[in-house]
């Protein structure tokens, strides 16, 4: 080794760091070990080695006590104690450095064979192995520290062998390399390190996992189709050079079995077979093995290029929980080959038994898979840092990212010490006392005991966290009772269940869960569907049974399976996912409107999975972003119309199950719904505009604006609203005509382009409508044309528009459009509203107004709180004639209802009249909002869904319906009794 440490001083100090001061299992024998190595390094020339080993300092204790733990350790000491000698002049990592490069230069000698590739690399490699251990048994390396070495000693080493191979092709014409100088680069040969080696993970005895593909059409290549089999002769003397034992060892030991389908392909496999493979037959597990391959030898470009192209089939574009239950069956099978079914000491698998390392890995892994597709932040292969960004997103609470973090390096310790040992690959701890005791001492315990409580404490918290995370729904099972629905007789201990459970009609019950399993269902109908659902039904069963008419919820759910077109997916999801069975039952129990929603679109599921979905508030930056994510991949014009039909359906259910979850208010939900109507639309405007001047060109200082009237305007939108427009436009004053192929005067032009507007938005098509317009409040109403000049909006507004007119204009809001004539809109609004108004004649007009409606549109009932007399309508018109009638404290103009309501002036209304109002607008509110979300029909008061009823209480803070109702009724008089003294009197 070339380690330029020819000059040595004596008295130089040892320049390894001893934090862990370790003990001898046997003190005079680990003496007398030491006095034998001491010999050796006499002997050998290293006199201040012998005489360092003969001390009785604290590195001098330390070496006895490794020699006497591992055996591998004094071996390797005893026929090279140069390699301790090295450490009075070089620390560890400068020596590493330099072991490095020689394993670089020994594939350039002039000389090379691979008899003497072979020899050097075993050599190197013992040499730094050797370090590397020292270094951590010391406590200088943390483990993450000592893994990263391994793993780079192992892409080193390959890395040689690779280049060896190649540059040996090369000269016997078989690669034409661009540069023999740079064998790799070109060679279209990729060589991936898969599991820990692709993680840097190593460990100290670890196989190494590679994966072989080849770039058929790579600069090197002379003859594509000899290629497969000239790299399958390279692949397999590479893992002759790296894993054959010679007189020197070997390198490493090398598994090629990840490659796809190892039975029968070949060693190397070319990378478009690969990626029609992996997107075609591929199986979740190598999608899993996926997320940490790496390019660790051979053409890294061509590596990396691949892995990109392999991203869609490793990352799903929406969250795959197939792949969990994939995973954690392999977990299970594991267990039961290897019979690791407890938490042990004595034998225990540190990699795979319980609570073990692997558990961990998975954790990370599988939340990967769920998540990835959409947060490439946890795309990393490395498991610690994983759970670090997994906890970052809220996927796993911060207690249990430094909780397993802690105990993945813990127990990695532990794994390596056992491998120390003999260099042995074996993740299993010793069955007798004395073995146990050498790893405790190894690892800087006083004895066995103290590391034995300290592991299985490190397992119990593993396990515990792994549990939370795949075992809830198999836990729930076992507690349910009898559940058996095969035959055609019900089993009367099942009923007997169903009744416990809170089902009233146990038989019925049986009778649907029975057309599950005979896959009388598209979603049931293959084996695994099945198995899956048979897996959830204890846990759905106990979900829908805690629902307040547990047969009317499972019902439901039964309508919602019968309209899937597959269902292993949903399936897998909700049995990884209790919470959001819960969140499901809550749905189908109290929100058919939701639940319709969710039949339609089961994908939507996605969203309820993010762990922000509760905490992130849904304003207008939240869901612009979101917006314009979704829209980004939208080529045609019909692309973009159908993902915003797509994206505002899914925003508003999510918006909703934020609202049903109480994350946020009433309130916040209708300016949610509201800002979701304005970028939608919005952007289903510019796309409009856009098309309609590809044939029709554009007006010569043309710009368009659309007003938000109504419910939009003041931003109160519930998830059921139509939307009130009016679209208004301008254009230069000589303008007479479009610059088009199909060339059209202005008016004809916005009436034209308003109609094409309403068309992209309330037109249904495949994906559903957008919002369903209504435009009567444009000037003249359904008589006016559909889009009106600026200039002609305000003078039918200063001349000819009526009370109720100004009256909606209170409300009115710019929502999308040109900005300047946006605001020049506003201003006119603005100042329309600011020209003095005859107070009596608003007020009585407005009474007469309401009257008529109370004639021609009466209230169903007390629960149409828009139309009963002291309901909504009722504020909405108070606010109103407030505003217009100047009857507000300073301040810019409020657009909302509540808000005005709330800057009613003390000599419009006293304080407890503002109070009154203000109460009742907070009760409607909430009400109606929820009972909008729930419901697709008017509320009938004899047939309220499930759930729905325990929601409005909820929202309410009321205890129970009947109370409900009396609270309802005395706000109405309330308003009603307002109403007639502000507006009457």
């Amino acid at each position: 080794m070339t380690t330029g440490v020819a000059a040595r001083t004596a008295g130089s100090d040892w320049r390894l760091k001893v934090v862990h001061e370790l003990a001898p299992l046997d003190s005079s024998r680990a003496k007398q070990e030491c006095r034998e190595i001491a010999m050796a390094a006499k002997q050998a020339g290293l006199p201040r080695l012998s005489e360092f080993l003969s001390a009785n300092s604290r590195q001098a204790r330390f070496l006895r006590a490794v020699f006497d733990l591992s055996s591998f350790m004094r071996d390797c000491a005893r026929r090279a104690p140069d390699m301790l000698d090295w450490l009075f002049d070089r620390d560890v990592e400068e020596l590493l450095a330099s072991i490095h490069a020689d394993i670089g230069r020994s594939v350039h000698a002039e000389d090379v064979s691979e008899k003497s590739v072979m020899m050097t690399l075993r050599q190197l490699k013992l040499h730094a192995h050797f370090l590397i251990a020292l270094a951590d048994l010391a406590g200088e390396a943390e483990p993450a520290v000592t893994v990263r070495r391994l793993s780079d000693l192992a892409e080193a080493c390959t890395q040689a062998a690779v280049m060896f191979l190649l540059r040996e092709a090369h000269l016997q014409g078989k690669l034409k390399l661009p540069d023999p100088q740079r064998p790799t680069e070109g060679s279209g040969w990729i060589v991936l390190g898969m599991g820990k080696l692709g993680a840097h993970e190593l460990n100290f005895s670890s196989d190494i996992d590679l994966v072989v593909f080849f770039d058929p059409q790579a600069p090197a290549i002379i003859d594509p189709l000899d290629a497969s089999e000239l790299f399958s002769r390279l692949t397999k003397r590479l893992v002759r050079i790296l894993q054959d034992r010679t007189e020197h060892g070997y390198v490493f030991r090398t598994d090629l079995r990840l490659r796809p389908d190892p039975g029968s392909t070949p060693l190397a496999i070319p990378v478009q077979a690969a990626l029609l493979y992996y997107e075609g037959r591929g199986q979740n597990w190598e999608r899993a093995a996926m997320i940490k391959a790496r390019p660790v030898a051979g053409d890294r470009e061509a590596g990396v290029n691949f892995l990109k192209e392999l991203q869609p089939y490793v990352w799903r574009k929406y969250m795959d929980f197939a792949a969990i239950a994939d995973v954690h069956s392999i977990k299970r099978q594991i267990h039961a080959h290897k019979g690791h079914g407890e938490i042990t000491v004595k034998g225990h698998n540190i990699k795979l038994g319980r609570g073990g390392i692997r558990e961990i890995e998975f954790f990370v892994q599988t939340q990967q898979l769920i998540a990835g597709g959409r947060f490439p932040e946890l795309r990393g292969r490395e498991t610690v840092p994983m759970l670090a960004e997994l906890a970052s997103r809220n996927w796993i609470t911060a207690e249990a990212r430094d909780s397993l973090a802690k105990q993945y390096w813990f127990l990695r310790r532990v794994e390596h010490a056992v491998q120390m040992v003999a260099d042995e690959q074996t993740h299993t701890l010793p069955q007798d006392d004395e073995g146990l005791e050498r790893i405790a001492h190894m690892l800087a315990f006083a004895n066995a005991d103290t590391f034995a409580d300290a592991l299985r404490r490190a397992l119990q918290e593993v396990e515990r966290h792994y549990a939370a995370l795949f075992e809830t729904a198999p836990e729930l099972s076992s507690g349910v009772g009898n559940l058996v629905f095969t035959g055609d007789v019900d089993d009367p201990d099942t009923l007997q269940t169903l009744q416990r459970l809170g089902f009233e009609r146990p038989s019925d019950i049986c009778r649907v869960i029975r057309a599950w399993h005979f896959g009388r269902y598209r979603a049931t109908q293959s084996a695994e569907a099945r198995e899956r659902l048979t897996e959830l039904t204890p846990a759905l069963l106990e979900a829908f049974g805690k629902t307040r008419r547990a047969d009317e919820a499972l019902m439901r759910f039964n309508e919602f399976i019968a309209g899937l077109p597959a269902g292993i997916q949903l399936f897998s999801l909700l049995q990884s996912n209790p919470g959001l069975l819960k969140l499901l039952a809550t749905i189908l129990s109290a929100a058919p409107r939701l639940a319709a929603v969710i039949t339609r679109r089961p994908h939507i599921f996605d969203g309820l999975l993010d762990p922000a979905l509760l905490s992130e508030l849904p304003d207008r930056a939240y869901l612009a972003a979101r917006l314009s994510a979704f829209l980004e991949a939208a080529k045609t014009y019909e692309e973009i119309l159908d993902r915003l039909r797509i994206f505002a359906a899914e925003q508003k259910f999510l918006i909703g199950v934020r609202l049903l979850a109480g994350s946020i208010d009433a309130e916040r939900a209708g300016r949610a719904f509201s800002d979701l109507a304005d970028l939608t639309i919005g952007a289903a405007l510019e796309a409009v505009l856009e098309e309609f001047a590809v044939r029709h060109g554009k007006i010569a200082g043309g710009r368009v604006a659309i007003l938000g009237m109504g419910k939009l305007g003041s931003r109160e939108l519930t998830a059921g609203s139509d939307v009130d427009l009016i679209l208004l436009y301008d254009h230069a004053a000589d303008a007479e005509e479009s610059d088009g192929e199909k060339p059209l005067a202005p008016s004809h032009y916005y009436t034209r382009l308003t109609q094409r507007l309403i068309a992209a938005v309330s037109a249904p098509t495949a994906e559903g409508v957008l919002y369903e317009l209504d435009l009567r409040l444009r000037p003249s109403g359904n008589k006016g044309p559909v889009a009106t000049n600026i200039d002609a909006f305000r003078k039918y507004q200063n001349e000819q528009a009526w009370t109720w007119e100004h009256m909606a204009l209170t409300r009115a809001r710019a929502v999308a459009g040109d900005d300047a004539l946006c605001g020049e809109a506003e201003a006119e609004v603005a100042a329309l509203i600011a020209l003095p108004h005859d107070k009596t004649k608003i007020a009585k007009e407005a009474v007469e107004m309401r009257h008529m409606i109370e004639e021609e549109k009466p209230p169903r009932d007390l629960w149409d709180i828009k139309l009963v007399p002291g309901g909504l309508i009722d504020l909405e018109f108070i606010a109103q004639v407030g505003v217009l009638t100047g009857q507000l404290t300073s301040g810019e103009r409020p657009i909302g209802t509540g808000e005005t309501l709330r800057r009613l002036a003390p000599g419009f209304a006293g304080e407890q009249a503002r109070q009154d109002l203000v109460d009742a607008y907070s009760l409607y509110l909430g009400l109606t909002q929820m009972i909008r979300l729930c419901l697709t029909d008017a509320f009938q008061r004899d047939d309220v869904p499930p759930g729905l009823s325990d929601l409005l209480l909820r929202s309410t803070d009321l205890p129970g319906f009947s109370v409900l109702e009396a609270h309802i009724k005395a706000t109405a008089r309330k308003v009603r009794a307002v109403f007639d003294r502000l507006l009457r009197s």
